[in-house]
């Protein structure tokens, strides 16, 4: 579900639409005064009226009720799994798996009610990457990235949930962390684009509150801080937010309050 986002929505029709087939998606826009673009031929689309709500809290409580009862009508029509994710977030299985998505996802299907992948944060590096060329894919052009507990989230459900606000958990249910498979976030691979959505000034990244601007956020730590190895780093994250959750919230990951960057393996170019 998304509200006037073109640039990501298009490169996650192209995306999932070449491996799951554009007939399997659903796509709903907040606010009927929109218009569904042409790249979205062969997808099911609706125009919802705008959801209205007293906060950004309630409004996200409406949304993803909106959007679990959608993903409970898909299980009960016949589908066996449901995928719910935000328009900037692509599940990816390791290209060295040698599987596309549906089949990564069939060979782990029965193994949880919901299953996740750990959270990739891409961010834009300023030392040493440009401006996003929007025609080329963003993981040609961006290759470092926060390795992030807020998108390590139950994406993938084999039965009808309640998906909380950001499909950042599930009432009531634990969910398994798919070895190789991946959550990528990228909300913050540009800072230019950044600055748009949250209209924030051009001093955000030296702001003493910047940690109220978490894409902002991403952006000056995968630019400031120590780059780890990919292959070193990705199992020993996994495990972490496998067996240690927060004391107020015992169905989300925690990395023990490490902040850890990554290189991303140029095996992932072309995916995104």
């Amino acid at each position: 579900m998304l509200r006037k986002d073109d640039f990501f929505l298009e490169k996650w029709v192209t995306y999932y639409g070449g491996r799951l087939g554009r007939e399997n998606l659903y796509i709903y826009f907040d606010g009927d005064d929109q218009e569904i673009p042409a790249f979205c031929g062969g997808c099911n689309t609706s125009l919802q009226p705008k959801i209205k709500a007293a906060n950004v809290v309630q409004l996200e409580k409406a949304r993803l009720a909106f959007l679990s009862d959608r993903a409970a009508e898909l299980l009960a029509s016949g589908y066996d799994m449901v995928i719910g994710v935000d328009v900037d977030e692509f599940l990816i299985p390791d290209p060295q798996c040698g599987m596309g998505l549906a089949e990564f996802l069939s060979h782990n299907a029965g193994t949880s009610v919901c299953l996740s992948g750990l959270g990739i944060d891409v961010g834009e590096n300023l030392r040493c990457e440009t401006d996003l060329l929007e025609d080329r894919p963003i993981l040609e052009q961006r290759s470092y990235a926060l390795l992030c507990t807020r998108y390590t989230k139950p994406s993938v459900i084999t039965a009808p949930v309640r998906w909380g606000r950001g499909f950042h958990r599930v009432k009531g249910h634990n969910y398994r962390i798919v070895p190789n498979l991946y959550l990528f976030h990228f909300g913050s691979c540009s800072l230019r684009r950044t600055k748009i959505r949250l209209d924030i000034g051009s001093k955000v990244l030296n702001s003493s509150e910047r940690h109220l601007h978490k894409r902002a956020f991403t952006i000056n730590i995968v630019s400031t801080a120590k780059v780890h190895d990919w292959e070193k780093t990705i199992s020993y994250a996994r495990r972490i937010q496998s067996w240690f959750r927060p004391v107020y919230a015992w169905n989300k990951p925690s990395m023990l309050g490490r902040l850890i960057v990554v290189r991303i393996p140029a095996r992932f170019r072309e995916t995104v």
